[in-house]
């Protein structure tokens, strides 16, 4: 379908501001999403902060505002503008979206050029016609000719629009009301919360063979609304503030469903070519930037840092800034540096939960202090680590875990996933009458260097009656720790016994 566009008198005065020109995003992240899970890039949970200037236009007496090109996921009650001389009288979201559907429902009883293109001769031929049904089902026009229904002629039809119906705007807009005693151009602030963005942090770790890794992370914004915003001072918030859920209503944007019947009669025999073949669908959009995501986990730790997001306190949270505006485009994703560090000292720490039998390998867990002294000693916000180690000159990956926000001061434990070569095996060696037993615990290292293993016994309701070496405890559970040698064995035999002896 065409738009022509013509000058039409305005019933009230109406200042319209396309854009802003200068522009702050504040990402938040989803509230309720657990330090192990990713963002969900088809349904971005988290919520942002949006600031735009604007300079606009005001005429005298009482107008209305109109801005433009806000965030389609605007929460309007949220929405705070300053700056007009007399203040707001009242805030709208406009609803009506501009597509092909709102255009021809907005158009009903009204006048169009209905333009027909033969696809045999090229000729085109063009009639007034008037809308008489709108876009759900059969799309009905009055021509010189009669009624007809769109597009069930066999020829390549086209509605033109001479003007586009009050109350469609083609960009999510925030209309305000306002009151000035003069004309003025004024420079005035918006401010609002928007629904469907979210961030987190994803680490790349390179492991050495001396017990130190080089650590780099990339702080990763997702934008799912359709607005973009160029050029914005852009900041990530780390922490959970206080704040309620709000439900936002998204402008719909329905397409146009056309249906046609046989002309004449039941009994006619009039035939009809039939219209032409519909375009195949276009293929589902990829979610919004996991090819670039991927890449950069990739080659992320070898790529020079142009740019570091700069980290701030903002009350109990973590302010991390972007020094430099950047583009943070609709419907997609934006990384930026936000820390390295080189030879911070870990170790490989081999665990596993172990109750009254059974047998699995262990765990492999990367850790590491948050410390200066270790290496880091800066708060780190939750993410997934994906860890490399070189391999006769190639980095390989060896394994994904996920960390949740840590202190400074605090132990940094990253699961790999289990092992093969370390192996346990729990056997019950004595069963008493009182539901007790004896028990031994066996942990085989097939590597070519001794391993350090933990244990944790779970005594599923019973007490820990004797063991054969000092336990210590964690979380309430007695905790084995022990040096498996290389290609060797450790052995823990104990007595687990009912409560009440």
């Amino acid at each position: 379908m065409l738009l022509m566009l013509t000058p039409a008198a305005a019933a009230q005065s109406i200042a319209t501001s396309p854009g802003p020109s200068d522009v702050s995003l504040t990402v938040y992240r989803a509230p309720h999403r657990s330090p192990g899970d990713e963002m969900n890039l088809r349904w971005l949970n988290g919520y942002a902060l949006i600031s735009e200037t604007r300079t606009v236009s005001i005429p005298a007496g009482e107008s209305e505002i109109r801005f433009e090109g806000v965030a389609g996921g605007i929460i309007p009650e949220s929405a705070i503008v300053t700056g007009f001389p007399d203040g707001v009288i009242e805030k709208n979201q406009d609803a009506h979206l501009l597509s092909p559907a709102s255009l021809l429902d907005a158009s009903l009883g009204r006048r169009v050029h209905l333009r027909r293109t033969s696809g045999v001769t090229g000729e085109v031929t063009e009639t007034e016609a008037v809308i008489r049904s709108g876009a759900d089902g059969a799309v009905v026009l009055e021509t010189p000719a009669g009624f007809e229904a769109l597009r069930c002629t066999g020829l390549n039809e086209t509605l033109i629009y001479d003007r586009v119906p009050a109350g469609l705007s083609a960009k999510p807009t925030l209309s305000v009301r306002v009151r000035s005693a003069a004309p003025v151009t004024q420079t005035v602030t918006l401010s609002y919360l928007a629904t469907g963005f979210d961030w987190q942090a994803n680490y790349v770790a390179e492991l050495s063979a001396d017990g130190e890794m080089d650590l780099f992370a990339w702080l990763t914004l997702a934008n799912g609304d359709e607005t973009g915003f160029a050029e914005a001072d852009t900041y990530a918030v780390a922490g959970t503030p206080n704040r309620e859920g709000v439900a936002t209503i998204a402008p719909p944007r329905e397409p146009i469903s056309l249906r046609c019947w046989p002309a004449g009669t039941t009994t006619s025999d009039l035939s009809l070519p039939p219209p032409p073949p519909s375009a195949p669908p276009p293929p589902p959009p990829a979610p919004i930037g996991m090819a670039v995501a991927e890449s950069i986990i990739v080659t992320g730790a070898r790529a020079p840092v142009a740019m570091m997001a700069e980290q701030e306190a903002l009350g109990e949270l973590k302010l991390y800034r972007i020094p430099e505006p950047v583009t943070v485009a609709a419907n997609s994703q934006k990384q930026v540096a936000l820390l390295q560090r080189s030879d911070v000292p870990i170790e490989i720490i081999y665990r596993r939960r172990v109750g009254s039998e059974g047998q699995g390998g262990a765990t492999p867990v990367v850790t590491a202090r948050n410390s200066e002294r270790g290496g880091l000693g800066l708060p780190l916000p939750s993410g997934e680590v994906a860890f490399f180690q070189a391999h006769e000159g190639r980095r390989v990956l060896i394994g994904q875990g996920r960390s949740r926000d840590l202190a400074v001061g605090e132990a940094v434990e990253v699961e790999l996933g289990e092992s093969i070569d370390v192996q346990t095996r729990v056997e019950r060696l004595e069963e008493f009458a009182d539901g007790g037993g004896d028990y031994r615990l066996t942990v085989t290292n097939a590597k070519n260097r001794p391993v350090p293993f933990e244990a944790e016994l779970f005594t599923q309701g019973q007490r820990l009656g004797w063991s054969d070496a000092r336990l210590a405890d964690r979380n309430g559970r007695p905790l084995w720790r022990v040096t498996v040698p290389a290609n060797g064995s450790a052995i823990l035999r104990y007595r687990l016994e009912p409560q009440d002896r």
